[in-house]
């Protein structure tokens, strides 16, 4: 499993050689930069994602995002910028109940997974458990931004940058990042603390995230940027 892992990331490696020649061409991979406000989104790092034996179960988390989650929050509590965590899960999971709250996305996903009457599913990894002030917030599709309070809750604190962590990169992660941008915030992505099921789907993702909607960066340059900007007590 190793070698094959090692043998795909080095297809991918030389396959974005390649794509950033041609990006580069086209006036692509430009940067966004960090803002003044910052504040972090944690997407769907609770159980059922986190933890063994659920179809939502992702790769990484415990040697990987995990530890670069708890530097993120360490970074942001003794600097006081806001944590918003998300989750899933549903009411109605029965597939053919007209109410359903899971809308059509049940005909793709197994929404069963993540029924909202088992907490230890939904509940974010006691791990990188919330604090007291930190907002956990729940959603019925993809992007954290679907039909959900959060750009309005980030701009009525003033923030105008959000650092996006969790799971999946192809999908909740990914959306996160694509409507944060179009809802005006500067948008960067904490290539450590994402991760997802599938081999491969991280590296590219990220990879073509950086190109076309947000800024990659390192845990170890957002945790430097959060313990130095906008600090609480800083006149």
């Amino acid at each position: 499993m190793t070698d094959s892992i090692e043998d795909l990331d080095a297809v991918l490696q030389r396959a974005f050689d390649a794509s950033s020649r041609i990006y580069a061409e086209r006036g692509f991979q430009r940067r966004i930069g960090f803002g003044k406000k910052p504040a972090l989104i944690s997407v769907d790092l609770a159980n059922a994602w986190t933890r063994p034996g659920n179809p939502f179960t992702c790769q990484g988390v415990d040697d990987r995002i995990i530890p670069s989650m708890r530097q993120l929050l360490t970074a942001c509590r003794e600097s006081g910028h806001p944590v918003v965590h998300v989750t899933t899960a549903y009411q109605i999971t029965d597939r053919d109940h007209p109410a359903t709250d899971m809308g059509l996305w049940h005909h793709k996903i197994p929404v069963e997974a993540v029924n909202i009457e088992d907490e230890r599913l939904w509940a974010i990894d006691d791990r990188i458990a919330p604090v007291e002030g930190e907002w956990i917030m729940m959603k019925k599709r993809a992007s954290s931004f679907s039909g959900t309070p959060l750009a309005g809750y980030l701009r009525g604190l003033g923030v105008d940058t959000i650092l996006v962590t969790g799971v999946t990169a192809t999908a909740c992660v990914r959306t996160t990042i694509c409507d944060g941008l179009a809802e005006g915030f500067r948008t960067i992505a904490v290539r450590e603390a994402i991760g997802d099921r599938v081999p491969g789907a991280v590296a590219w993702n990220l990879y073509d995230i950086d190109a076309k909607f947000a800024d990659v960066e390192s845990t170890e340059i957002c945790v430097r940027y959060l313990q130095t900007v906008n600090r609480r007590n800083a006149e």
